[in-house]
């Protein structure tokens, strides 16, 4: 089944998909639908970009080392996520 116009998957489906993407974890079907919506949706290419640096970068980060975060870093992610969720 061939999803071209990406149109049969939203942005907000292809976030809640994009760690089983990422993992190869989704089924055929899925997986070309994500690949479909991708061509057809810069601001979610760059998500998936930015998920997959995000995955690559802690994947080589100790459990423990989370505690160490610095301040300043910490403040950044938090803005960034309360940017990307305002309440």
């Amino acid at each position: 089944m061939s999803h071209e116009s990406g149109a049969d998957l939203g942005c907000v489906d292809l976030v809640e998909l994009v760690t089983d993407y990422l993992e190869g974890a989704l089924d055929p079907e899925r997986r070309e639908m994500v690949q479909a919506h991708l061509r057809t949706c810069d601001g979610c290419l760059v998500y998936l970009k930015q998920m997959r640096e995000t995955r690559d970068y802690l994947g080589h980060v100790p459990p423990e080392a989370g505690s160490d975060l610095p301040d300043q870093a910490r403040r950044e992610l938090l803005d960034a996520f309360r940017a990307e969720n305002p309440r």
